[in-house]
Protein backbone atom coordinates (compact mmCIF):
# COMPACT_ATOMS: atom_id res chain seq x y z
CA UNK A 1 0.00 0.00 0.00
CA UNK A 2 1.63 3.15 -0.78
CA UNK A 3 1.91 6.06 1.43
CA UNK A 4 -0.70 8.39 2.26
CA UNK A 5 -3.33 5.63 1.20
CA UNK A 6 -6.43 6.74 3.38
CA UNK A 7 -7.16 3.33 4.93
CA UNK A 8 -9.54 4.46 8.08
CA UNK A 9 -13.06 3.88 8.79
CA UNK A 10 -16.08 6.21 10.16
CA UNK A 11 -17.30 5.31 12.99
CA UNK A 12 -20.66 3.74 12.70
CA UNK A 13 -24.14 4.95 14.12
CA UNK A 14 -26.64 2.11 15.37
CA UNK A 15 -27.62 -1.11 14.74
CA UNK A 16 -28.24 -0.02 11.09
CA UNK A 17 -24.71 0.77 10.32
CA UNK A 18 -24.87 3.82 8.84
CA UNK A 19 -22.06 6.67 9.04
CA UNK A 20 -21.28 9.82 10.72
CA UNK A 21 -18.36 12.56 11.26
CA UNK A 22 -16.85 10.99 13.76
CA UNK A 23 -13.69 10.40 11.80
CA UNK A 24 -11.32 7.97 10.47
CA UNK A 25 -10.87 4.69 13.51
CA UNK A 26 -7.30 3.36 12.14
CA UNK A 27 -3.96 4.64 10.42
CA UNK A 28 -1.90 2.91 8.22
CA UNK A 29 1.58 2.03 8.81
CA UNK A 30 2.72 3.92 5.45
CA UNK A 31 0.17 6.51 6.08
CA UNK A 32 2.02 7.93 9.82
CA UNK A 33 5.36 7.26 7.93
CA UNK A 34 4.30 9.74 5.54
CA UNK A 35 2.70 12.48 7.87
CA UNK A 36 5.66 11.97 10.09
CA UNK A 37 8.14 13.00 7.91
CA UNK A 38 5.74 16.28 7.01
CA UNK A 39 5.76 20.13 8.03
CA UNK A 40 2.90 19.43 10.62
CA UNK A 41 3.13 15.83 11.95
CA UNK A 42 0.23 14.14 14.48
CA UNK A 43 0.83 13.58 17.89
CA UNK A 44 2.02 10.10 18.78
CA UNK A 45 1.41 8.54 21.59
CA UNK A 46 2.90 5.18 22.90
CA UNK A 47 0.43 2.99 25.57
CA UNK A 48 2.74 0.98 26.54
CA UNK A 49 0.45 -1.28 28.87
CA UNK A 50 -0.01 -5.16 29.92
CA UNK A 51 -1.74 -6.93 32.80
CA UNK A 52 0.84 -7.73 35.09
CA UNK A 53 3.80 -5.77 33.46
CA UNK A 54 4.91 -2.87 35.15
CA UNK A 55 7.16 -2.11 32.92
CA UNK A 56 5.96 -0.10 30.67
CA UNK A 57 7.65 2.57 30.40
CA UNK A 58 10.56 1.27 30.20
CA UNK A 59 9.65 -0.72 27.37
CA UNK A 60 9.01 2.43 25.25
CA UNK A 61 12.71 3.44 26.32
CA UNK A 62 14.10 0.48 24.35
CA UNK A 63 12.80 1.23 21.34
CA UNK A 64 9.76 3.50 20.32
CA UNK A 65 8.41 5.14 17.25
CA UNK A 66 10.54 7.89 16.25
CA UNK A 67 8.63 11.21 17.72
CA UNK A 68 6.15 8.80 20.14
CA UNK A 69 5.66 10.02 23.74
CA UNK A 70 4.83 7.86 26.78
CA UNK A 71 1.30 7.98 28.14
CA UNK A 72 1.17 6.08 31.29
CA UNK A 73 -1.93 4.26 31.31
CA UNK A 74 -2.84 3.37 35.00
CA UNK A 75 -2.12 7.07 36.01
CA UNK A 76 -2.87 9.59 33.04
CA UNK A 77 -5.47 7.21 31.35
CA UNK A 78 -7.47 6.14 34.54
CA UNK A 79 -8.39 7.96 38.38
CA UNK A 80 -6.90 5.99 40.93
CA UNK A 81 -8.97 2.21 41.46
CA UNK A 82 -12.29 1.76 43.65
CA UNK A 83 -14.71 -0.78 44.39
CA UNK A 84 -17.23 1.92 42.83
CA UNK A 85 -15.05 2.64 40.10
CA UNK A 86 -13.53 -0.19 38.71
CA UNK A 87 -9.81 -0.63 38.80
CA UNK A 88 -9.41 1.67 36.09
CA UNK A 89 -11.91 4.24 36.44
CA UNK A 90 -12.23 7.51 33.64
CA UNK A 91 -9.72 10.46 34.78
CA UNK A 92 -11.15 13.44 35.85
CA UNK A 93 -11.64 15.50 32.61
CA UNK A 94 -9.66 18.18 33.86
CA UNK A 95 -6.84 15.38 34.37
CA UNK A 96 -7.31 14.29 30.96
CA UNK A 97 -7.28 17.64 29.88
CA UNK A 98 -3.80 18.83 31.54
CA UNK A 99 -2.50 15.34 30.20
CA UNK A 100 -3.00 16.02 26.75
CA UNK A 101 -1.81 19.67 26.95
CA UNK A 102 1.68 17.34 27.84
CA UNK A 103 1.18 15.64 24.92
CA UNK A 104 1.12 18.59 22.44
CA UNK A 105 -2.70 17.77 21.48
CA UNK A 106 -3.79 21.11 19.77
CA UNK A 107 -7.76 21.85 18.35
CA UNK A 108 -6.97 20.70 14.79
CA UNK A 109 -3.97 18.67 15.39
CA UNK A 110 -4.24 14.78 14.54
CA UNK A 111 -3.47 12.23 17.35
CA UNK A 112 -2.38 8.78 16.62
CA UNK A 113 -2.14 6.07 19.54
CA UNK A 114 -0.73 2.98 19.72
CA UNK A 115 1.04 -0.06 21.96
CA UNK A 116 2.87 -3.16 20.95
CA UNK A 117 -0.07 -5.45 21.68
CA UNK A 118 -2.67 -5.04 19.15
CA UNK A 119 -3.94 -1.39 20.09
CA UNK A 120 -5.96 -3.43 22.94
CA UNK A 121 -4.42 -1.05 25.57
CA UNK A 122 -4.07 1.84 23.19
CA UNK A 123 -7.01 1.84 22.67
CA UNK A 124 -7.94 3.35 25.74
CA UNK A 125 -6.33 6.56 25.09
CA UNK A 126 -8.24 6.71 21.50
CA UNK A 127 -11.93 6.07 23.50
CA UNK A 128 -11.21 8.85 25.72
CA UNK A 129 -10.14 11.22 23.52
CA UNK A 130 -12.89 10.96 21.15
CA UNK A 131 -15.38 10.73 24.51
CA UNK A 132 -13.76 14.43 25.41
CA UNK A 133 -14.32 15.58 21.53
CA UNK A 134 -11.24 15.28 19.89
CA UNK A 135 -12.07 14.50 16.45
CA UNK A 136 -8.81 12.96 14.57
CA UNK A 137 -7.64 10.61 16.36
CA UNK A 138 -6.45 7.30 15.31
CA UNK A 139 -5.60 3.76 16.11
CA UNK A 140 -2.28 2.55 14.39
CA UNK A 141 -3.36 -0.36 12.38
CA UNK A 142 -0.97 -3.44 13.49
CA UNK A 143 0.49 -1.23 16.68
CA UNK A 144 4.09 -1.81 16.94
CA UNK A 145 4.27 -4.91 15.52
CA UNK A 146 3.24 -3.31 11.79
CA UNK A 147 5.68 -0.77 12.24
CA UNK A 148 8.49 -3.43 12.49
CA UNK A 149 7.40 -5.70 10.30
CA UNK A 150 7.53 -2.38 7.58
CA UNK A 151 11.18 -2.19 8.53
CA UNK A 152 11.07 1.29 9.36
CA UNK A 153 13.33 2.72 12.17
CA UNK A 154 13.21 2.82 15.90
CA UNK A 155 14.24 5.49 18.69
CA UNK A 156 15.67 4.86 21.80
CA UNK A 157 15.52 7.10 25.36
CA UNK A 158 13.18 9.63 26.71
CA UNK A 159 12.74 12.33 24.30
CA UNK A 160 12.23 16.18 25.45
CA UNK A 161 9.14 17.60 26.56
CA UNK A 162 7.21 18.57 23.60
CA UNK A 163 5.54 22.48 23.18
CA UNK A 164 2.63 22.05 25.40
CA UNK A 165 -1.03 22.33 23.49
CA UNK A 166 -3.70 24.09 24.26
CA UNK A 167 -6.63 21.60 23.40
CA UNK A 168 -10.11 21.83 25.72
CA UNK A 169 -12.14 18.69 26.29
CA UNK A 170 -15.76 18.28 26.58
CA UNK A 171 -16.91 15.09 27.39
CA UNK A 172 -20.03 13.47 25.38
CA UNK A 173 -18.44 12.18 22.33
CA UNK A 174 -19.20 8.70 22.95
CA UNK A 175 -21.53 7.10 25.20
CA UNK A 176 -21.16 5.63 28.76
CA UNK A 177 -22.68 3.73 30.81
CA UNK A 178 -22.60 2.90 35.14
CA UNK A 179 -23.73 -1.15 36.43
CA UNK A 180 -27.20 -0.55 36.61
CA UNK A 181 -27.16 0.42 32.99
CA UNK A 182 -24.74 -2.44 31.69
CA UNK A 183 -27.32 -4.90 33.66
CA UNK A 184 -30.23 -3.25 31.63
CA UNK A 185 -28.55 -3.12 28.17
CA UNK A 186 -28.16 -7.19 28.84
CA UNK A 187 -31.97 -7.16 28.52
CA UNK A 188 -33.26 -4.59 26.32
CA UNK A 189 -30.35 -4.71 23.88
CA UNK A 190 -27.10 -6.43 23.55
CA UNK A 191 -23.76 -6.18 26.18
CA UNK A 192 -20.61 -7.97 25.12
CA UNK A 193 -18.19 -9.02 27.33
CA UNK A 194 -14.65 -8.50 25.71
CA UNK A 195 -13.00 -10.71 28.12
CA UNK A 196 -11.29 -14.21 27.65
CA UNK A 197 -13.43 -16.64 26.92
CA UNK A 198 -12.11 -18.80 30.08
CA UNK A 199 -12.73 -15.47 32.62
CA UNK A 200 -16.11 -14.81 30.88
CA UNK A 201 -17.43 -18.70 31.50
CA UNK A 202 -15.75 -18.18 34.98
CA UNK A 203 -13.06 -20.76 34.85
CA UNK A 204 -10.34 -18.52 35.64
CA UNK A 205 -10.26 -15.10 37.27
CA UNK A 206 -6.76 -14.05 37.68
CA UNK A 207 -7.64 -10.68 39.30
CA UNK A 208 -10.89 -9.39 40.28
CA UNK A 209 -12.50 -10.64 43.37
CA UNK A 210 -15.04 -13.05 41.99
CA UNK A 211 -14.86 -14.95 39.03
CA UNK A 212 -18.16 -15.23 35.99
CA UNK A 213 -19.68 -12.72 33.97
CA UNK A 214 -23.00 -10.33 33.86
CA UNK A 215 -25.88 -12.14 33.52
CA UNK A 216 -27.43 -11.58 30.08
CA UNK A 217 -23.73 -10.71 28.79
CA UNK A 218 -22.64 -12.53 25.30
CA UNK A 219 -19.01 -13.27 25.39
CA UNK A 220 -17.15 -11.85 22.54
CA UNK A 221 -13.22 -11.52 23.10
CA UNK A 222 -11.23 -8.57 22.48
CA UNK A 223 -8.67 -10.71 20.73
CA UNK A 224 -10.70 -12.36 17.85
CA UNK A 225 -11.27 -8.74 16.52
CA UNK A 226 -7.34 -9.21 15.12
CA UNK A 227 -6.10 -10.89 12.18
CA UNK A 228 -2.82 -12.87 12.60
CA UNK A 229 -0.56 -10.18 11.93
CA UNK A 230 -1.97 -7.82 14.73
CA UNK A 231 -3.82 -5.52 12.68
CA UNK A 232 -7.87 -5.48 12.32
CA UNK A 233 -10.12 -8.37 10.66
CA UNK A 234 -11.19 -7.16 7.59
CA UNK A 235 -14.70 -4.45 8.54
CA UNK A 236 -16.63 -7.24 6.74
CA UNK A 237 -15.45 -10.19 8.79
CA UNK A 238 -15.39 -7.65 11.71
CA UNK A 239 -19.88 -7.22 11.01
CA UNK A 240 -19.99 -10.57 10.39
CA UNK A 241 -18.54 -11.61 13.81
CA UNK A 242 -20.88 -8.84 15.42
CA UNK A 243 -24.18 -9.67 13.43
CA UNK A 244 -23.58 -13.54 14.75
CA UNK A 245 -23.65 -12.10 18.09
CA UNK A 246 -27.50 -10.24 17.71
CA UNK A 247 -25.72 -6.96 17.14
CA UNK A 248 -27.79 -6.11 14.22
CA UNK A 249 -30.78 -6.90 15.66
CA UNK A 250 -30.83 -4.40 18.40
CA UNK A 251 -31.22 -0.76 19.07
CA UNK A 252 -28.48 -0.26 21.61
CA UNK A 253 -25.02 -2.14 21.83
CA UNK A 254 -22.69 -2.16 25.42
CA UNK A 255 -19.36 -3.38 26.24
CA UNK A 256 -17.46 -4.46 29.46
CA UNK A 257 -14.42 -6.20 30.00
CA UNK A 258 -11.88 -6.60 33.11
CA UNK A 259 -11.23 -2.62 33.57
CA UNK A 260 -12.90 -0.79 30.73
CA UNK A 261 -9.45 -0.98 28.64
CA UNK A 262 -10.27 -3.62 26.18
CA UNK A 263 -13.59 -2.84 26.01
CA UNK A 264 -12.61 0.33 24.28
CA UNK A 265 -10.49 -1.78 21.30
CA UNK A 266 -13.91 -4.25 20.96
CA UNK A 267 -15.97 -0.31 20.48
CA UNK A 268 -13.34 0.36 17.99
CA UNK A 269 -13.83 -3.38 16.13
CA UNK A 270 -17.49 -2.37 16.13
CA UNK A 271 -16.77 0.87 14.68
CA UNK A 272 -14.96 -0.84 11.74
CA UNK A 273 -18.29 -3.03 11.67
CA UNK A 274 -20.93 0.07 11.62
CA UNK A 275 -22.13 0.05 15.02
CA UNK A 276 -21.72 2.49 18.08
CA UNK A 277 -21.46 0.85 21.13
CA UNK A 278 -21.34 2.03 24.59
CA UNK A 279 -18.79 1.35 27.22
CA UNK A 280 -18.93 0.52 30.99
CA UNK A 281 -15.88 2.13 32.18
CA UNK A 282 -16.01 -0.31 35.29
CA UNK A 283 -16.61 -3.43 33.86
CA UNK A 284 -15.87 -6.65 35.62
CA UNK A 285 -13.95 -4.86 38.62
CA UNK A 286 -16.34 -3.07 39.45
CA UNK A 287 -19.40 -5.01 39.21
CA UNK A 288 -17.54 -7.98 40.90
CA UNK A 289 -16.76 -5.45 44.14
CA UNK A 290 -20.05 -5.56 44.45
CA UNK A 291 -21.80 -8.36 46.61
CA UNK A 292 -25.18 -7.51 45.55
CA UNK A 293 -24.83 -7.51 41.84
CA UNK A 294 -25.10 -11.32 40.78
CA UNK A 295 -22.63 -13.37 38.73
CA UNK A 296 -23.00 -15.75 36.11
CA UNK A 297 -20.80 -18.91 35.24
CA UNK A 298 -20.91 -21.07 32.21
CA UNK A 299 -20.97 -20.55 28.71
CA UNK A 300 -24.56 -19.20 28.29
CA UNK A 301 -25.39 -15.62 28.62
Amino acid sequence: MSAGTDTGTDIGTGAGGGRDTHGRVTTSVAELAARLRSERPPVLLDVRWALGDPHGREHYAAGHIPGALYVDLDTELAAPPSPQGGRHPLPELADLQAAARRWGVEEGRPVVVYDDLGNTAAARAWWLLRFAGVADVTLLDGALGAWKAAGLELESGVPAAPAPGGVVLRPGGLPVTDADGAAELALSGLLLDARAAERYRGEVEPVDTRAGHIPGAVSAPTGENLAADGTFRPAEELRERFVAKGADRVERIGVYCGSGVTAAHQIAALALAGFEATLFPGSWSAWSADPARPAVEGSRP
